[in-house]
């Protein structure tokens, strides 16, 4: 019986086990952060809320999404800053972090519309500025010049325009880059001036039929002219580069999935995508590449010379690990069976009172270390202790046993996109 067959009714064989943790979406990372001036700390995005180190990545720990207070939202980025703030924009919310992810709070000043980009100035953390892209409501750019105590709009908030990212150049932060969409318009926005005046930059993509979702996907750190955004048609995704500051785009890689992020060296002339399923590289003069790890899932983050990469431990054991070679080869950093529990935060904050209860179930499915239960309290003198609760007692809502974890790593086998076997060429 083929694959395809056979996944209707392992799909419900597993539901039990799945029931326990189907709030927390699919196990697998999504982005990672260093922060600045510290590399000894990590906090990895995933889809189960995040993961982190304080120790180099020596050892890993469970940040759970209710103690991040971030729902179904799940950011695409995070900012830690050099001060200790870890900043985020969900798509949702903008949130922040104060004390190493123990406590997180949502910013009040964008409640009634959605936050889809952050950029952080690269010298002065003062300097925030965010993009909105709610639809029919008021969206606009947004600078702030206290580290997010206060926003002023950079440009009249307008219910017709959704922007979906804003970045900063690095080697002039006085440029700031845009993208959005006015009606069927898709648009990059340039200034050059800290953000006080705006050049529009309209992108109809006319060899492209009936193209959709531009996103500003990153600036080169060396170059400020130079860019790479995403847009979909038909099925695919496009990413173009810019050498002229968004006047002109060339195609640089067509890729057959949805894209996760964009990386680039410190020249501009290696390109990484990572999609849910796989790390491509483009070298200038060469076709793209589809690397060999990691499969099944991916992201991509430099820091100097180091490329980091998520993986999926449910293909090839790592959730995380870091290339010094441009991804040919890959050191492991993390899986998910080597996480340690929930975070390890002071008694009262959310994190400390929401992860470590959870943090069973989810260690159960990455067959992950479980900490012992608490010592019972002692009985009563003179009454007999109770009798242990047997299988039969337990409820719909107990939680599902080790016989079924198996079942759930079929499923997630068996739906595993598989490799397509096309060349792709920039």
């Amino acid at each position: 019986m083929k694959t395809r067959l056979l996944l209707p009714w392992v799909g419900l064989l597993a539901l039990p086990a799945l029931s326990a943790w189907a709030h927390l979406g699919l196990p697998e990372t999504s982005n990672v952060t260093l922060r600045r001036e510290h590399p000894e700390h990590m906090l990895v995005g995933a889809s189960f809320g995040a993961v982190i180190s304080l120790d180099s990545g020596q050892s890993w720990r469970w940040i759970c999404p209710e103690g991040m207070e971030i729902g179904a939202w799940r950011p695409e980025r995070y900012f830690w800053l050099k001060g200790g703030d870890i900043l985020a924009a969900t798509g949702g919310a903008l949130v922040r972090s104060r004390d190493n992810g123990c406590t997180w709070a949502t910013d009040p000043s964008f409640k009634e519309t959605w936050v889809t980009g952050l950029a952080v100035h690269p010298t002065d953390e003062r300097e925030l500025f965010v993009s909105t892209g709610r639809p029919t409501t008021g969206n606009s750019l947004y600078r702030s010049e206290d580290g997010g105590a206060s926003w002023t709009p950079l440009l009249p908030p307008s219910p017709d325009i959704r922007y979906s990212a804003i970045h900063q150049a690095s080697a002039q932060p006085r440029r700031l880059y845009a993208s959005g969409q006015q009606g069927q318009e898709m648009f990059l926005s340039r200034s050059d001036d800290g953000g006080q005046s705006w050049t529009r930059l309209p992108q109809p993509f006319p060899q492209l039929v009936r193209p959709y979702n531009l996103i500003l996907m990153r600036v080169n750190e060396a170059s400020p002219d130079r860019l790479w955004v995403q847009v979909s048609a038909q099925g695919l995704t496009h990413i173009f580069e810019s050498q002229d500051g968004g006047a002109t785009l060339t195609p640089l890689m067509e890729l057959p999935d949805v894209l996760v992020g964009v990386e680039a060296s410190a020249d501009g002339d290696t390109v990484w995508a990572a999609t849910p399923v796989y790390l491509y590289r483009a070298r200038q003069g060469e076709p793209t590449a589809l690397l060999h790890r990691p499969e099944g899932n991916a992201c991509a983050t430099r820091v100097g010379d180091t490329l980091y990469a998520c993986g999926s431990s449910w293909v090839h054991t790592w959730a995380l690990a870091r290339s010094q070679d441009e991804g040919n080869t890959w050191e492991p950093l993390f899986g998910l069976s080597t996480l340690q529990g929930a975070h390890q935060c002071a008694e009262g904050t959310p994190v400390q009172r929401t992860c470590p209860q959870r943090w069973p179930q989810l260690a159960e499915l990455f067959g992950a270390p479980v900490p012992p239960p608490p010592e019972p309290p002692p009985t009563d003198a003179g009454l007999p202790e109770p009798l242990p609760e047997t299988p039969s007692k337990k409820g719909c809502g107990a939680a599902a046993g080790p016989a079924l974890v198996p079942l759930v790593l079929l499923t997630l086998a068996a739906l595993r996109p598989r490799r397509r076997r096309t060349s792709w060429s920039p």
